[in-house]
């Protein structure tokens, strides 16, 4: 499917290696006191993060800029009783912000179908509304793909809790995005739901920072309040930006990038047919599949990570799962909590790679660093209760006198702010809570099966030696992979060492007969990091 703004698959190209580098932050109150400063700090957080963005040929249109609020209940109620709709008390509803086709027809169609799922999932569909917007205020650029926005209204009613509610809000989205997909609509791929909750929601697209309040003139409003705010503004390396790749995503906003994103996504997929749940129950085939493909990295772990939460896990355990700490080369590390991280290994692979997420659900708001720490982490808390946090330091300024607290995340750590209860929480308290609600390292003595304790394999082959040197040759072998490679692993248990600038040409290329496992490279990191040394970063290394 041809996302707009992206270019098809072609000669070097591939949509599926999207990667972006950007500008992350949070405003928080640590009371959870909903205010429209909070917005407005949020975005001028977002405009003091311009530098970490980027634009195009066009120095009006960014690569991506956005804000992530708490529901505002009291602007919205005005908003939708103005066009005739009467919504329920807050926390009774849920909205969707979606962008859709430019064609009147298109849109009605995406409508339709959006309410007819709505409607199978018991739901009460309340209305649409237009979200009044500056087009004239954006680059030339992005209005050549912007896409209309539009938010949908869906009542709770009697049968469902608040986290059943959600969980239902997420069986319809994806529902409602795979039905798209798979539909004829013309201009289905100007189709997104950029969030569909009754906790949060999102304003974002192809802006510039300064641009995301000349743009929505919902922000403005003295009645958008919220008690946090998650920002990101956007700068897309080796990738092509698009409106739905901007952040933040309905979990989390991202810089960096997932080295490890192809595997963890296989992984995913296939374990599809395996997966049980009793919240979902006969629900859990309606999110396949849990990660899309054809999107950014930030967007796969976002899926990841909703997947998890929506799945019964907490916030905090599920970012323990996918960006674990380094715990395997740590011997200090405290031995329950080794065993957490041991257990969970068996069931997801670490999403690697040199990334700082900002991550909320709408009352608990947090980041993490990754094991190595190659993303700047920054945070201060004031005497009055505000949390700001970000990839720079002084993005709000700040009387010295009323900061009470500031640092920096440290790698594999993580800071989360809870605004139902009004505290902060540090890295030791999170985990150790986290840690010490199941018997993880008990479970992984008693249930861990080593390759040691595997019996004997019967009737072994035994190798053909008379013919060795001739399979030897046949297979691409040569006296320097025996020499060099082979020898030293089989008499010492030594890596092997070769030269960096060989001028062996590819395998699939060469004219002579290459080893099989020539003809797969692994795939490195195209970004500007600097070099790790394996024995002194010996901690951080699996």
């Amino acid at each position: 499917m041809q996302i707009p703004g992206l270019p098809p698959k072609q000669g070097l190209y591939d949509p599926a290696f999207e990667k972006d580098s950007c500008g992350i932050g949070f405003v928080a109150n640590i009371n959870g006191a909903k205010s429209h400063g909070i917005v407005r700090k949020g975005l001028e957080v977002l405009d003091h993060l311009s530098h970490r963005g980027a634009q195009g040929c066009d120095p009006c249109t960014g690569d991506g800029a956005g804000i992530l609020l708490q529901v505002p209940h009291e602007f919205l109620k005005l908003a939708a009783t103005d066009i005739g709709i009467k919504l329920p008390g807050a926390g009774e509803y849920g909205v969707g912000m979606v962008f859709l086709p430019r064609t009147d027809t298109h849109r009605l169609s995406c409508e339709q179908l959006f309410e007819q799922i709505i409607a199978e999932e018991g739901i009460r569909c309340l209305g649409w509304r237009t979200v009044p917007v500056n087009s004239e205020a954006i680059g030339a650029q992005a209005r050549k793909t912007e896409p209309v926005m539009r938010q949908v209204f869906l009542a709770r009613g009697d049968r469902f809790d608040e986290g059943q509610f959600e969980r239902k809000l997420y069986v319809i989205r994806k529902r409602v995005e795979k039905a798209v997909r798979e539909s004829l609509i013309e201009e289905r791929n100007y189709f997104y739901i950029s969030s569909l909750s009754a906790n949060t929601i999102v304003y974002k697209g192809l802006l510039l920072p300064e641009q995301m309040s000349a743009y929505y003139l919902d922000l403005n409003d003295s009645s958008m309040t919220s008690a946090l705010a998650l920002i990101h503004s956007r700068f897309s390396t080796n990738t092509f930006p698009t409106w739905p790749l901007a952040h933040p995503y309905r979990y989390i906003c991202h810089n960096g990038e997932i080295n490890t994103l192809k595997g963890n996504v296989n992984w995913m997929r296939a374990r599809q047919g395996r997966l049980q749940s009793e919240l979902f129950g006969t629900d859990i085939p309606k999110l396949f599949p849990i990660v899309y493909e054809n999107q950014s990295d930030s967007a796969c772990l976002d899926n990841a990570l909703e997947f998890l939460v929506m799945g019964g896990r907490s916030l905090s355990h599920a970012m323990m799962m996918l960006i674990p700490e380094p715990w395997v080369g740590n011997p200090q590390m405290d031995l329950d909590r080794r065993g957490f991280y041991e257990y969970h290994a068996a069931m997801m692979e670490p999403w690697d790679g040199p990334a700082a997420v900002c991550f909320t659900d709408g009352k608990l708001i947090g980041a993490t660093l990754d094991r190595n720490g190659l993303r700047p982490c920054r945070y201060q808390v004031t005497t009055d209760g505000l949390v700001v946090l970000a990839s720079e330091a002084g993005v709000l300024p700040a009387d010295p006198k009323e900061i009470r607290q500031k640092g920096r995340l440290q790698p594999g750590r993580m800071f989360l702010v809870d605004t139902a209860q009004g505290r902060l929480l540090d890295d030791e308290e999170i985990k150790a809570e986290i840690v010490g609600r199941k018997p993880y390292r008990s479970w992984v003595t008693q249930y861990r099966i080593s390759l040691d304790e595997l019996p004997e394999p019967l009737n072994v082959p035994q190798p053909d030696h008379p013919s060795i040197r001739q399979r030897q040759q046949a297979f691409g072998y040569t006296v320097e992979e025996l020499k060099m490679v082979l020898t030293p692993m089989v008499v010492a248990g030594e890596e092997p060492i070769s030269s960096m600038g060989t001028d062996t040409p590819l395998a699939v290329l060469s004219e002579r007969p290459q080893l099989l496992f020539k003809y797969f490279k692994q795939l490195f990191a195209q970004v500007t990091n600097p070099p790790i040394d394996p024995i002194r970063e010996q901690l951080v290394m699996s």
